[in-house]
């Protein structure tokens, strides 16, 4: 039979791959039960019930038998760390008791996957109080919490970036229990806003294995690759030193004008494109560990040395990024995040004669937003790599305003939270049209400066970030400065000094 993982008390993928304590989502567990005692409405006698995420096809509506890697639904990863599909799970609020419901699998299900676990061997695993079968569900809830019909809470809610709602747990004869679907989605997406310390170290993990992989790329890189093969480099090295069988998110790896794309990688542009000597490169990867995300992005050129107008864009951006990373802070307001880095761009544009013209006059039309950063300066980062919360009720609403509306939170910043700092700058032809056609905007280009960085693409530099009591924990260390740049892609490896 094989090893079992997790084992000991421990998620890890073996070798030298970080060891997570299962304690983790114990810990993860008693937080969402304090929470919710401190909060008004909580029937006695209230259970937390969810439902796992179950297994699918290759797509929606597919009708095949084979699907992707199964990667468990975020918020049941967050309690119970469990790694199958179609799990429930259940805990007492007033005790913390948990359960863990398993499917019960055919015994030939063992020739085709392997040695079924036992419930024994499921609560070794996960450390839960007690697992049972599914099927058992319904006559086991009745008695869990001492209440002859206890108080199901149920997760519903909408993630205010993707626009879809959580899956509340179903099942046959839950008509026969009270249940409340108000209460819970609150509660635990703002327990999932601040990290515990062990959470803080997957976190650390993936950040320092996505940012090896990023450098072993923009070591290897060369004119006349596919932008593919830099996304492959990339898989390689964090699944292969680093454990890493998930990335969080589709691999950006646009060269030239691609980089203009915010989301190039799709489907319709599969990172396709070759590699071009004097491209600016914008590589976004991110490494994901026991559903623990990162999400870095490097931009440099492709053949290592950077040119005038390519060091313009690129200053303005990494000093951006320095910017917001030297002033975020518990009490800083994060869309005043995004301004400042707006404006710092802004600035160097100016002073490189790209611009002309007041930047205080630049700034109260958004020609940041509306022209060279069309998106947020970054977002929450844990079990999702836009991790749930932002706009939770009682908190900062999302502005209407172009690049403003894209932030995936305004929040004031607190002592725990994970986050990126991504600011960008873009030359996106359909943008600088709509902006040259537009006097309250075109005032401010110099259009022969304009014109020349035409088909450059974009810089984008993004960092990984914890809030702390007094500043920020920078976890994503990389080459940034221009020298850094072209000595690590030259063969100088007095960077690796960082990482001692």
């Amino acid at each position: 039979m094989a090893e079992a993982n997790p084992r000991d008390g421990y998620f890890s993928m073996g070798l030298n791959t970080l060891k997570v304590p299962v304690q983790l989502f114990a810990e993860n567990r008693k937080k969402a039960c304090e929470k919710l005692k401190q909060t008004p409405g909580v029937p006695a006698g209230s259970v937390i019930l969810l439902q796992g995420g179950g297994d699918q096809g290759v797509c929606e509506g597919d009708s095949s038998d084979v699907g992707p890697i199964f990667r468990q639904e975020s918020y049941f990863h967050w309690c119970f760390g469990v790694l199958e599909p179609d799990f429930y799970g259940s805990i007492d609020v007033a005790t913390g008791r948990s359960i863990l419901y398993q499917p019960r699998l055919a015994e030939d299900y063992a020739i085709i996957m392997g040695h079924i676990p036992t419930p024994d061997e499921v609560k070794e695993r996960y450390r839960v109080d007690e697992v049972r079968y599914v099927d058992e569900m319904p006559d086991h809830l009745r008695s869990v919490a001492g209440a002859a019909v206890p108080t199901l809470l149920l997760l519903e809610g909408p993630n205010t970036d993707s626009g879809k709602m959580t899956r509340p747990a179903a099942f046959d004869g839950m008509s026969e229990f009270a249940v409340d679907r108000k209460i819970l989605h609150h509660q635990m997406a703002e327990c999932r806003v601040t990290k515990t310390d062990m959470e803080l170290d997957v976190l650390r993990y993936a950040s320092k294995i996505s940012s090896l992989a990023h450098m072993h790329v923009m070591r290897t890189i060369k004119p006349g690759m596919k932008e593919y093969q830099a996304e492959a480099t990339f898989l390689h090295h964090v699944y292969f030193y680093g454990g890493a069988r998930h990335v969080c998110y589709n691999c950006i790896a646009a060269s030239g004008r691609s980089g203009a794309v915010l989301h190039y990688g799709h489907a319709g542009a599969p990172n396709d494109q070759t590699v071009r000597d004097g491209d600016m490169l914008l590589f976004d990867f991110g490494a994901e560990y026991c559903c623990y995300c990162s999400d870095v992005t490097c931009s440099y050129p492709a053949n290592g040395k950077f040119t005038d107008k390519q060091k313009i864009v690129y200053n303005a951006v990494l000093r951006a990024n320095r910017a917001v990373l030297a002033a975020c802070k518990p009490g800083v307001v994060w869309s005043d995040m995004h301004l400042l880095a707006n404006r710092t761009v802004l600035e160097d544009l100016t002073a490189a004669g790209v611009l002309t013209g007041s930047v205080d006059d630049m700034m109260a039309v958004n020609l940041g937003g509306r022209v060279f950063q069309p998106h947020g300066l970054g977002h929450f980062m844990g079990c999702d790599v836009h991790d749930v919360g932002g706009y939770l009720e009682g908190n900062p609403e999302r502005s209407t305003l172009a690049g403003l509306r894209s932030l995936r939170t305004a929040r004031v910043l607190a002592t725990g939270q994970v986050l990126t700092i991504e600011p960008g700058c873009y030359f996106v032809d359909f943008l600088l049209d709509r902006a040259l056609a537009d006097p309250e905007l075109s005032k401010f280009f110099v259009v022969d400066r304009i014109n020349e960085y035409r088909g450059f693409g974009g810089v984008r530099i993004e960092d990984d970030i914890i809030i702390t009591e007094s500043g920020t924990e920078l976890m994503s260390i990389v080459p940034r400065t221009v020298e850094e740049i072209e000595g690590w892609m030259g063969g100088d490896d007095s960077f690796m000094a960082n990482w001692k």
